[in-house]
């Protein structure tokens, strides 16, 4: 079992919502990665995916479009976030998120090498489906970095089992049908699809997506062990809002399960 795997499970047995906020490294100078990070992390932020901005981000609705547009104009590179990661020890893991072919023109091994110095301890390549983790070999190997799959709504039960059987890290379930964004709504079918997701899962399982207000994470802690946040942390930290954010990250941790499940 890698790292990730182990603390997410043990993070799990807390009386609190898993939350996992993403924001685009890069908006701001990579300086203040740092305080970023600590920002999350000192609000209740359980581990943190940092995105790396790509110039076809095909999952991205319009917020982190913007946002990695925004930090590929400033310069921003996997090579420098990772230069920068280096030299940071962050008080929670780490994941970093973006396409395929930026890894592997960065050389997959060197990616694994380079990221072994960082405190990142989890992918998430939403273009590179299961059939095509043999393209990322060095990845799926190694033994501290975990590769996080995504469920969708359309997956049916024997593609959920075969996308979790080994799943590592947490599986991303997918909310909506689409893209990323803010201000979502939630179809009925949701609460079969992740009880079939948690039940073949060895790893939690977090709701993403949509996903914009303390009520949606309430709700969705109802159905699996937590969220990951992405366009409404980076809408937050765009607008300068960080109070705000502050204030919201540590009003979801007051969250409690109404039906605790048992083991």
């Amino acid at each position: 079992m890698k790292p990730l795997s182990k603390y997410m499970l043990e993070k799990a047995k807390e009386d609190r919502p898993l939350v996992v906020p993403y924001f685009m490294a890069g908006m701001r100078p990579l300086e203040t990665l740092r305080e970023d990070i600590e920002l999350l992390a000192d609000n209740g932020a359980t581990a943190i995916e940092i995105g790396v901005p790509f110039s076809d981000p095909v999952a991205d609705g319009p917020v982190i479009q913007a946002a990695g547009l925004q930090a590929l104009g400033n310069g921003t590179s996997l090579q420098a976030i990772i230069e920068y990661l280096k030299t940071y020890q962050s008080p929670v893991p780490l994941v970093l998120m973006t396409y395929f072919n930026l890894f592997y023109h960065y050389g997959l091994e060197r990616l694994v090498s380079d990221l072994a110095e960082t405190d990142v301890e989890g992918l998430i390549i939403p273009d590179l489906p299961q059939e095509m983790y043999f393209k990322a070999q060095p990845i799926v190997d190694d033994e501290n970095l975990a590769l996080i799959p995504l469920v969708s709504l359309t997956s049916d039960f024997a593609r959920i089992k075969e996308l979790t059987e080994k799943a590592e890290g947490f599986v991303y379930a997918v909310t909506v049908n689409g893209v990323t964004g803010v201000g979502r709504t939630f179809n009925d079918e949701l609460n079969a699809h992740f009880e079939k997701t948690a039940a073949v899962s060895p790893v939690p399982v977090l709701a993403g997506f949509g996903i914009d207000s303390k009520e949606a994470v309430a709700h969705f802690n109802e159905l699996c062990d937590g969220v990951v946040i992405g366009s409404k942390i980076v809408q937050e930290f765009a607008e300068g809002h960080r109070r705000e954010l502050a204030d919201f990250l540590t009003s979801l941790t007051t969250i409690r399960q109404k039906n605790k499940k048992t083991a």
